[in-house]
C-alpha cells in the first residue's frame, strides 16, 4: 500500500506534517512527496538537524555537492535531490536561496537498456496468469509497473480501444493504446475481478481505496464495479493508515520479483527489469517509423528532450548502416 498517503493531523504542527500538508494543496502526486520528503530530510540529517529556516545557499551547495562527490549520485539524481530542495525553500519557506554554485556530478547518462522483440515475448512466456498480462502490457501499451497494477476497471476502454493512465508520474493523466491481442485476456481479468468483488460485498466488505477526498464526495464510489482494481491482491489486508478491512491492488513488488525470476530462466544477460519492457515499448515503435511526437504522448513525458533519448537507443543497423568490415 506504498500508494497510500500517510494520515496527516487535520492541523499539523509538526514541520514534516506541515510539509506534506503543502504538498497535498499543490495537489502534488503522493509519490513525489515521498520523493521530495525523503530528499528533504537527508538534507536536515546532512547538517545535523538543523533548521531549514536556519540554513540556506552555502548549506544547500554543501549538500548537493556531498551527493555527486561523496555518494557517487546519478545526474538525474542530484536533479530531483536539487528540485526537492527548491520546492522546500521557495514554494514552502518562501525564501529564496539565489543562484546556487555547486559540484555537479560527473556520471554521465546513461542509455536506457531495451530488449529485442524476441527477447521481450522469450521473457513474457515465462510468465503465468495476471504476471504475464501485466508485463504485456507494460511492453504492449507502454506502462510502468505502478500504472499496471492501479490500472481500474474504468481504465480500459475497449470501444475505443485504449488505456486511461490517470494520476501518473507527475500526476498527470494520459491515454495509451490497448493492443487488441491483450482485449480478450483482459476482459477475461476484470471479470474475475469483478467476481472477486462481488464476494467481498456479499461477506461485508469490497470498498476499494479512492484517491484524494473522492470518498467523501462520492460516497457510492468505493463500492461501485468502475472504481475496483483490475488486478486485485489476492487477501484482503488492513490498511495501516485507515484502520480499513479492504482489498488493495497487487504489489508492483510481487511483479519485479516474477520478472527478475522469468530473466534469470531465459539467461538474457542484460540488465533489465519491468521498466526496460517501457523502453522496449519505446524503441520497437520509433523503430516501426512511429512520429516522435506521438510517443511522447504515449509515454506521458512532459518535456520531448526525454522522449528523444530513444533516438539513440535505435541501432545504427537499424537506420541501414553497415559496418564496412561486412
Amino acid at each position: 500500500m506504498d500508494d497510500i498517503p500517510v494520515p496527516i493531523p487535520a492541523q499539523p504542527v509538526r514541520f514534516m506534517d506541515r510539509l506534506r500538508a503543502f504538498m497535498r494543496g499543490r495537489q502534488l502526486a503522493y509519490r513525489t512527496e515521498k520523493t521530495y520528503c525523503g530528499w528533504i530530510r537527508d538534507y536536515i540529517r546532512f547538517h545535523k538537524m538543523r533548521r531549514p529556516e536556519e540554513m540556506g545557499k552555502a548549506e544547500v551547495d554543501a549538500w548537493l555537492g556531498h551527493l555527486a562527490s561523496q555518494r557517487n549520485v546519478s545526474v538525474n539524481t542530484q536533479k530531483t535531490a536539487l528540485n526537492a530542495i527548491v520546492f522546500l525553500y521557495r514554494q514552502f519557506l518562501n525564501i529564496e536561496l539565489g543562484k546556487l554554485d555547486f559540484d555537479r556530478t560527473s556520471k554521465g547518462q546513461r542509455l536506457p537498456v531495451v530488449f529485442s522483440h524476441e527477447e521481450a515475448t522469450a521473457v513474457i512466456d515465462k510468465l503465468q496468469g495476471h504476471h504475464r498480462l501485466l508485463v504485456s502490457l507494460m511492453y504492449g501499451a507502454g506502462l510502468r509497473v505502478m500504472e499496471a497494477v492501479r490500472l481500474r476497471v474504468h481504465d480500459v476502454d475497449f470501444g475505443h480501444q485504449c488505456i486511461f493512465v490517470r494520476e501518473a508520474k507527475g500526476d498527470k493523466w494520459r491515454r495509451t493504446l490497448l493492443p487488441k491481442s491483450l482485449a480478450p485476456s483482459l476482459q477475461a481479468q476484470i471479470e474475475l475481478a469483478l467476481s472477486i468483488h462481488k464476494r467481498d460485498l456479499e461477506e461485508g466488505f469490497g470498498a476499494v481505496y479512492l484517491p484524494h477526498a473522492l470518498a467523501k464526495k462520492y460516497p457510492n464510489a468505493a463500492t461501485s464495479p468502475g472504481w475496483q482494481y483490475i488486478f486485485p491482491a489476492p487477501d484482503r489486508s488492513m490498511d495501516p493508515r485507515s484502520q480499513v478491512m479492504r482489498r488493495h491492488h497487487l504489489g508492483e513488488q510481487q511483479v519485479r520479483r516474477a520478472v527478475a525470476k522469468a530473466l534469470s530462466e531465459t539467461g538474457i544477460r542484460k540488465k533489465a527489469s519491468c521498466h526496460t519492457f517501457r523502453h522496449s515499448f519505446a524503441t520497437r515503435l520509433l523503430a516501426s517509423g512511429t512520429d516522435i511526437r506521438n510517443i511522447q504522448e504515449l509515454l506521458g513525458h512532459s518535456d520531448i528532450n526525454t522522449t528523444m533519448i530513444y533516438t539513440h537507443v535505435i541501432g545504427i543497423h537499424e537506420r541501414g548502416v553497415v559496418s564496412p568490415i561486412d
